[in-house]
């Protein structure tokens, strides 16, 4: 079974459980008066709804690609958790809203040992629900079934709060239904807000996760030609397309069909072991010529005093026509311009017979 329909065979799962809890919970918050119950169950459809959002987010970025969107559909999954993030939200702000009239207008609350019991058949199926749903959405990298397992968990956590409030009202005869469902509001708007910060962080371009550019990093320098790699730069579009770039650094000695036979197997190589499409660009690095190494280490000593300087790369001397290119990567927060313009200014005082090109790369991965 592929991706796609494993996560709707897990939404519709989801969608069925939930439905049931819709029907059970709302009959027993009608029957006893209970808010808490009631607003569990608005809680219950919501998450119904973000299966059926699911579903649909996964059919819709199952497309082909075409000529209009040639990198494929894959981040309306994206899309689909800010929806279900937002439906989430909105319950929150509801949930809060009947709270705080529960509060200030209270109402006595019934409860019978059967809506009890449905509450606690709840609370068991809702924890279970979570957790099978969020480890299918950690499997297969879905978005979407994070978010609602998370959800679920919740709500399980929720309905036990709902129990103790029922005990609280047996016991004391004391009416915490308002303040419950506060306190419910207040867990559903920190899941919501949680969810849309990751999804909108997904859309707009997160950085690459650490422990793969470092395994990537060292697949590629693993090959005896490669002195260092650069620049390693990953898109996303869609949990199964992801299209990227690095930098290697190569002896200037070899030939366009070295480089050719070498480049190509660096990137048949990494996409059977990561699934990754991967450009491979070309920093070439002087090999015999001695004063092109003294300038290297003298630059490298100058930058050593440039704490906010992260990495040098790129450094070629082109010797016949008095040229030295090297890259420079500034920490985030500080005058990038300003740091490269100290340093240019200290290598060519240095090294006035040559022409110095600084360029500012960005922090993009480890």
């Amino acid at each position: 079974m592929n991706r796609s329909k494993q996560i709707v065979r897990v939404s519709i799962i989801g969608i069925l459980a939930n439905l049931v809890l819709v029907a059970f919970k709302s009959a027993v918050g009608l029957i006893t008066g209970s808010i808490a119950v009631i607003l569990d169950a608005v809680n219950n459809l919501s998450d119904a709804l973000s299966s059926v959002i699911t579903i649909l987010g996964t059919k819709l970025a199952n497309k082909a690609p075409d000529k209009k969107h040639p990198y494929g559909y894959g981040r309306i999954e994206h899309i689909s958790s800010v929806t279900i993030a937002v439906i989430v939200l909105l319950a929150g702000v509801t949930s809060f809203r009947e709270s705080l009239d529960k509060i200030f207008h209270p109402e006595a609350a019934s409860y019978s040992a059967v809506s009890l019991v449905i509450i606690a058949a709840a609370v068991l199926v809702k924890f279970f629900l979570g957790r099978y749903v969020k480890a299918q959405g950690e499997k297969l990298s879905s978005e979407s079934l994070v978010a609602s397992g998370t959800d679920a968990s919740f709500d399980a956590i929720i309905s036990l709060s709902t129990l103790v409030a029922a005990g609280v009202s047996l016991l004391w005869g004391l009416s915490i239904e308002g303040y419950l469902g506060a306190v419910i509001s207040v867990v559903i708007l920190k899941a919501g807000l949680e969810i849309l910060l990751e999804s909108l962080g997904s859309i707009i371009g997160a950085r690459v996760d650490s422990e793969l550019s470092v395994k990537l990093k060292d697949k590629v320098t693993s090959y005896p030609e490669v002195k260092g790699a650069y620049d390693l730069i990953l898109h996303r579009y869609g949990p199964e397309k992801t299209i990227g770039s690095v930098h290697i650094e190569v002896p200037d000695s070899m030939t366009a069909r070295e480089i050719h036979r070498l480049t190509r197997r660096i990137t048949e190589e990494v996409y059977m072991e990561f699934g990754i499409i991967l450009t491979v660009g070309i920093y070439a690095s002087n090999t015999e010529d001695e004063t092109a190494k003294a300038i290297r280490e003298s630059v490298e000593a100058m930058v050593q005093d440039y704490p906010e300087v992260l990495e040098l790369h790129g450094f070629y001397v082109e010797e016949q026509e008095k040229r030295v290119s090297f890259d420079l990567i500034v920490d985030f927060g500080n005058d990038a311009e300003g740091i490269r313009n100290s340093i240019l200014e200290r290598v060519s005082s240095q090294y006035p017979d040559y022409r110095f090109d600084v360029i500012l790369d960005s922090d993009f991965s480890d």
